[in-house]
Formats: structure tokens, C-alpha cells, sequence
């Protein structure tokens, strides 16, 4: 009996890796997170393990007393607990579920292979599309949000209604997210090791500027930069939403923890959103001073 959490990737995974072994997966009502995660925030625990395997009716499946959970979860589980309150035993399974197959042949014994955690660059890699992709849902109502900022400031610069600004601006708003979106997403895993700084907050910020800035030097124009303004707008908003699109693979690393999580939200969040507000700010004004140019 192994027992996983409800993240749809992990029991996708751990299915297709235990395909044609002889055995029973219990899956924890973790809402939709990964182990590691859910085993910090409580919720792939002992009180949610103990209460599955009464709520299963596990006995009437399994005439051992031995439950095999992923090392990840170890934070979230008191073993002597649950087998006091259950009357099953809880053995620690390996790191990966690719090496359950070799863990259960070897009579449930792990290697310090199958213990040791890794993050390397394919590891990261493969979280990378679902951080760039999930970035993007906020590109739908960003972009119509940035486009009218541009209409309403152009409007008032020119002392009339400047309409074309919303199309004007809709391409370098478009650009603007997208290099975000691939600095925190993208850059950032992929250059982990050797992007400055230990946080994610300050790792996405410093891959979101090097991005921004290379953009702006090769295609001005493009993204708005050509006053002083349209940079910073672009610099200060790329930058702070790739920080925050990078700070989503901290519960992915094997060098942090929850309580250390929530030290760096706290202190990078409200940073981000000055830093995104000021951007937002020279952004508006920037077509402010673009409507009295059309004007």
C-alpha cells in the first residue's frame, strides 16, 4: 500500500511508474498540491492520513499493517502517530517515484541514491512550461487593463480622445508580459545556479531586468523605451512580475523550506507590488506625455 497526494502530475506519475507491480495507492486529499508543499502547509499529514485509511476502509484491502509514503512527506507525518492511532506502520519510500519499481523488487529498501534530492537542469526544466503557461492567465485582463490606462492618459495629454493609443500600446503590453513571463519561468530555471542571489524573489527580479534590458537595447521602439519613462515602465514591471512568476518554484527546490517560503513572501511581495505599481505609474505616464505628442 503506497500512498501519494492528489496533485494531479504526482498520481499521473506514480501510476504510470507502478504500472504492473501488485499493489494499492491511497491518495491524500491535499487539494490539488504537490507532497512537499502540502506536507509543509498540513494538509499530507497525520491527521489526513490517519482519517483516509479509516474513511478507505483500508482493511478490507490489505491484510498488512504497512504504509509506504514518499520521503517529501516526512515533514508532514508522525509515523509513531499514525500507527498508534491506526494500528498501520509508516515506512518511508524513496525521493523519486521512478525508483519505486527497484525500491519494492529490493524488499522496500532504498539506496542513497533513491534518497539523495536533486534539481537538476532537466528536473527544472520539466516545471518550467506549467510556470510559463499559468503565468499567462493574467495576460487577459493585464493587457486590455494596460491599453486603456494608455487611452485614458493619451486622452488627457492631448486634451482630446486619442483612441489609437489602445493600439499603440496593445503590442508593447503584449511583449512587455511575455519577456516577464519567459524571465521567471523560463530563464530563470534554466540559469539557476548561476543567476545571482539565493531567493527566487531576487533571482526572477535579476533574470526580469537582464531580459527587459537586452529587449529594450535590441527593440525600442517596439516596447515603448524610447523616453525615459517607457524604460523604466518596461524595466520596473518585467522585473517585478518575473520575480513573482519565479518565486513559484520554491516548493520545486531541494535548498528551501516552508518557514523560509513564507520569510521571503513576506519580504518580496510588497516589493513586488511597489515595484510593479511605480512601473504601472511610468507607464501611464508615458502615454500621457505620448498624447500631447499626438496632439
Amino acid at each position: 500500500m503506497l500512498v501519494t497526494c492528489n496533485y494531479r502530475m504526482t498520481v499521473d506519475l506514480v501510476r504510470r511508474d507502478l504500472a504492473g507491480i501488485d499493489c494499492w495507492l491511497l491518495v491524500l486529499e491535499t487539494y490539488g498540491v504537490n507532497v512537499w508543499c502540502a506536507a509543509g502547509k498540513g494538509t499530507f499529514g497525520t491527521d489526513e492520513l490517519v482519517r483516509r485509511i479509516f474513511a478507505t476502509k483500508l482493511a478490507d484491502y490489505v491484510d498488512h499493517e504497512t504504509l509506504i509514503l514518499p520521503q517529501f512527506g516526512a515533514v508532514g507525518v508522525a509515523g509513531p502517530t499514525v500507527q498508534k492511532l491506526s494500528g498501520y506502520r509508516v515506512v518511508w519510500g524513496p525521493v523519486r517515484s521512478a525508483d519505486l519499481r527497484d525500491y519494492l523488487a529490493a524488499g522496500s529498501k532504498a539506496t542513497p541514491e533513491m534518497r539523495a534530492v536533486t534539481f537538476t537542469f532537466s528536473e527544472r526544466m520539466a516545471l518550467a512550461p506549467v510556470e510559463f503557461l499559468g503565468s499567462l492567465r493574467y495576460l487577459w485582463w493585464a493587457l486590455p487593463a494596460l491599453m486603456a490606462l494608455a487611452v485614458i492618459a493619451a486622452s488627457l495629454g492631448a486634451h482630446r480622445f486619442a483612441w489609437n493609443a489602445a493600439l499603440m500600446a496593445a503590442l508593447p503590453a503584449a511583449l512587455a508580459y511575455l519577456l516577464a513571463s519567459t524571465a521567471g519561468g523560463i530563464v530563470t530555471p534554466a540559469l539557476l545556479p548561476w543567476i545571482p542571489g539565493r531567493a527566487f524573489s531576487v533571482k526572477g527580479a535579476v533574470a526580469g531586468a537582464v531580459v527587459a534590458g537586452v529587449a529594450l537595447a535590441a527593440l525600442p521602439g517596439m516596447l515603448g523605451g524610447q523616453s525615459a519613462l517607457g524604460f523604466s515602465a518596461v524595466l520596473l514591471s518585467v522585473s517585478a512580475f518575473a520575480s513573482y512568476v519565479a518565486v513559484n518554484f520554491t516548493g520545486t527546490t531541494p535548498f528551501t523550506s516552508p518557514s523560509g517560503v513564507e520569510r521571503e513572501l513576506r519580504r518580496a511581495i510588497p516589493v513586488q507590488a511597489i515595484a510593479l505599481g511605480v512601473g504601472i505609474i511610468c507607464w501611464t505616464l508615458a502615454w500621457f506625455f505620448t498624447g500631447q505628442a499626438l496632439g
